[in-house]
C-alpha cells in the first residue's frame, strides 16, 4: 500500500524528521479570540470588530453561538477590510444555541500573518435585531508550539 504525507509533513516526516516541520503547523498551540455582540440593530454594511489576529499566526476554524437568530435576512460575513469573506463568506445565520462551525479553507492553509490582523463581521442585506440577545464568535488560530 502507498503512503501519502500531507502537505505540512511531506519531504519531512519521511526524511529528515519533526525538526523541519513548520512550527504553526504540526504540534502548534491552538489558541482562541472571543468576541461577545450584542444585537443592536446594526445596519446593513456595518463593521463590527472582532480582534486581532497576532503575527505568525495561521486561523484554524471559527464558532458563532448566539442566544437568538440574527433575522432571517441579515448576513454576516468575517473577513478583513478588503476581504470581507476571508474567513466566513456571508450568510445568514438562524441557529440560535447551537454553535456552528466556520472557516474556509482558503483561509486555513494560509501562511502565517506578517503583521496582526484586524478581523471584523460586516454585516448585509438586513440589519440584526434589536434586542437583549447577544452573538458570540470564536476565533481559533495556530501560533508556534
Amino acid at each position: 500500500m502507498a503512503t501519502t504525507y500531507s502537505r505540512e509533513t511531506a519531504g519531512k516526516l519521511d526524511t529528515s524528521g519533526r525538526s523541519a516541520i513548520e512550527p504553526h503547523a504540526y504540534r502548534a498551540k491552538l489558541k482562541r479570540l472571543r468576541a461577545t455582540i450584542d444585537y443592536d440593530g446594526q445596519a446593513s454594511g456595518d463593521d463590527i470588530v472582532l480582534g486581532d489576529l497576532p503575527a505568525g499566526s495561521v486561523f484554524a476554524f471559527g464558532v458563532i453561538n448566539a442566544s437568538a437568530t440574527a433575522g432571517g435576512t441579515a448576513t454576516i460575513a468575517i473577513g478583513k477590510a478588503g476581504a470581507t469573506g476571508k474567513y466566513r463568506a456571508a450568510a445568514i445565520f438562524t441557529a440560535a444555541n447551537t454553535p456552528t462551525m466556520f472557516g474556509l479553507a482558503s483561509a486555513a492553509d494560509d501562511d502565517p500573518l506578517t503583521a496582526d490582523e484586524r478581523v471584523i463581521a460586516t454585516i448585509g442585506a438586513a440589519a440584526l435585531p434589536n434586542s437583549a440577545d447577544f452573538m458570540v464568535i470564536d476565533l481559533y488560530y495556530s501560533t508556534q508550539g
